[in-house]
């Protein structure tokens, strides 16, 4: 699922010549406000960096295609990312960058080859945090999410799979810290193992208010060394069949927005518990393929989440089950 730059995140954005790649090629510098759930599109070039900059110290850098792209960050820096692909040709990958209090953001890489000289490259991205944006073991959930759906993108293939809803049919202010609490409550959770993971996971209460959904869950490092998970994610997941040849299909996954989350923390010791809550918009439908899965992962291995099926109709917050 591709997210377009909003204009509500986009503070400050323009364009300048890129010395050296021709007349006609500009190079953008935008000033963009961290937003849960958002994927940052950044548009890159051979032969140059391109550089990110994160309000506060950047802890842990995950990048999709290390055979394609190029991602680094030093010590002496520790609040910058300098990213170039590494093969002349168009190609694209994901790049994850975590900070020490829990902002993390998602960018999209694309390389638009060395013959592209008429697209514009970001240059430099500079990210703030907003006003909305809560970090790990953040106060109550404020009155507003921090990003919303613009009221007309309701496009099903784009991934925004319903309208935007006014704030006053989200779930309480308080609701969030309280699922979060009763889950840091309970002493010994039902635990589910994974193959080829070091962690297990454990999922407690699931409520909804109109098309919001809370699930509280937990997390265990089973290894005998430190790990760090990423927070979490919330995809639409199902199997679609090629048209022409029935017999093949693959699966497709859109990305939900996350309205708001607490964790209790992002790296675990051996034996160490990580409690957490996360807030979504749920879709108004879905095909009968499709599957609502919560999805956790380390942040060493984030090719290999942990996913997790969700009810698509969870009982309605004040049910008794």
């Amino acid at each position: 699922m591709k997210h377009r730059i909003p204009a509500a995140s986009a503070i400050l954005m323009f364009s300048i010549p890129l010395l050296g790649s021709g007349p006609n090629t500009p190079a953008r510098i935008a000033n963009l406000t961290i937003s849960p759930g958002e994927i940052t599109p950044l548009h890159l070039r051979p032969e140059f960096d391109s550089v990110i900059k994160m309000p506060e110290e950047v802890t842990s850098v995950v990048l999709g295609s290390p055979g394609a792209f190029k991602a680094e960050h030093n010590e002496g820096e520790p609040q910058f990312v300098y990213v170039k692909p590494i093969t002349p040709g168009p190609g694209q990958s994901n790049l994850l960058i975590n900070t020490k209090s829990g902002l993390y953001v998602s960018l999209e890489l694309i390389n638009d080859g060395a013959g592209a000289s008429d697209t514009p490259v970001d240059f430099l991205v500079e990210y703030k945090t907003g006003t909305g944006f809560l970090l790990v073991k953040a106060p109550t959930l404020p009155d507003e999410a921090p990003h919303e759906i613009a009221p007309n993108s309701t496009d099903v293939s784009e991934g925004n799979r319903q309208p935007h809803r006014p704030p006053a049919t989200a779930a309480p202010p308080s609701a969030l810290q309280l699922e979060y609490e009763q889950q840091a409550r309970i002493n010994a959770p039902s635990w589910t193992k994974w193959d080829s993971n070091e962690i297990e996971t454990s999922v407690g209460d699931i409520r909804q208010w109109d098309n919001q959904v809370i699930v509280s869950y937990s997390v265990l490092n089973t290894s005998n060394k430190p790990i760090e998970i990423v927070p979490p994610q919330i995809q639409l997941a199902g199997i679609k069949l090629e048209k022409k040849k029935k017999k093949d299909s693959h699966i497709i996954a859109d990305q939900l927005q996350i309205r708001d989350y607490r964790l209790s923390s992002t790296r675990l010791e051996p034996g160490a518990r990580a409690d957490g809550v996360v807030l979504f918009d749920r879709p108004n439908y879905k095909q009968s393929s499709e599957k609502l899965m919560l999805q956790i992962a380390q942040s060493d291995k984030v090719d290999r989440p942990v996913l997790i099926q969700l009810p698509f109709t969870p009982p309605i917050a004040g049910d008794t089950r």
